[in-house]
């Protein structure tokens, strides 16, 4: 819609993780491009829509968490004009990956690393340009604006298209899968993890984006939503529900394992009222692995001191 194309990158699960193409007078560019092993998909749509890789000027970067960028440096390596525009502190770590490389096999171990992200490739410093707040960039016809969102990563912007209303909000605008759609609408729900979370930064930023009316949001988890007022609402209201579940968890021996029925209940209630029909064992398997990150991010703002 409007030159916008969500592309299933097929992470972990179909519909879980999106890039966007845009296209606009002869001209091509990527919000964020999945893992490594997303690359082929992203050229193949290149391809279905008959665009040469030097017609890519750009490729945006929401931040660097590796399900949004981890396919940067073999997607760029792909596409030899497209400068690559990240948040100026995400930019030394598309030059040298090594301590993203890390701190991600931390949280899920070698092997699961390797499965889920592949060979995480540096990206030349030449080729990489950090963003200012309020920053613009023109690509065809269209002026898009890069915005600084902190709340879910320090380093985190979105891109927005003040004349059509359209914004890529990466993660500061939530999560939304298309399986819990119903008659209301589209369901959204906040996203807490490690290791940057900071509630009054992410209703801030939240706040800023509604002030924008968008007409349309592109999430990366997943793809286009509406009706922004009503759904920045929820991640208003689910913000402060899971600071809540996190403080009642801050005694408890393990907080995270604390804390993660506890978000499982929270969620599945607001599904029942959106009238979501699918079981408990639907819904754990589409929210387990979130809940699992949200839990351990909601726990590291409580050792940072919660405040």
């Amino acid at each position: 819609m409007n030159g916008i194309f969500t592309i299933d990158t097929r992470y972990v699960r179909p519909q879980m993780d999106a890039s966007h193409l845009i296209l606009d007078g002869g001209r091509a560019a990527f919000v964020d491009t999945g893992s490594e092993h997303s690359v082929p998909f992203l050229l193949e749509a290149l391809a279905e829509h008959n665009i040469d890789a030097a017609q890519v000027d750009y490729l945006m970067l929401t931040h660097v968490h590796l399900d949004h960028a981890g396919g940067a440096g073999r997607l760029a390596a792909a596409l030899p004009r497209a400068k690559v525009l990240v948040h100026p502190r995400g930019a030394p770590h598309l030059a040298d990956p090594s301590r993203l490389i890390a701190a991600t096999r931390a949280v899920y171990g070698a092997q699961r690393f390797a499965e889920l992200y592949g060979d995480i490739r540096p990206i030349p410093a030449a080729r990489i340009a950090a963003v200012s707040d309020g920053q613009k960039i023109v690509l065809g016809t269209r002026t898009w604006e890069f915005i600084h969102t902190p709340g879910h990563a320090l380093h985190h912007v979105c891109i927005v298209d003040r004349e059509a209303g359209d914004i890529f909000t990466g993660d500061t605008f939530g999560v939304s899968y298309r399986e819990f759609d119903t008659a209301a609408g589209e369901f959204v729900f906040t996203t807490s993890t490690p290791t940057q979370f900071d509630p009054s930064q992410l209703h801030a930023s939240v706040e800023r984006l509604l002030k924008f009316e968008p007409r349309a949001l592109y999430l990366t988890h997943y793809g286009r939503v509406g009706d922004a007022p009503r759904l920045g609402a929820d991640l208003h209201a689910d913000i402060d529900a899971f600071v809540s579940i996190a403080r009642g968890a801050a005694s408890a021996a393990d907080p995270v394992a604390d804390m993660a029925p506890k978000l499982f209940a929270h969620l599945s209630a607001r599904l029942d009222a959106h009238g979501f029909a699918g079981d408990s064992a639907r819904r754990h398997a589409i929210l387990d692995g979130d809940i699992e990150l949200n839990a351990a991010g909601l726990a590291a703002w409580l050792a940072r001191g919660a405040s």
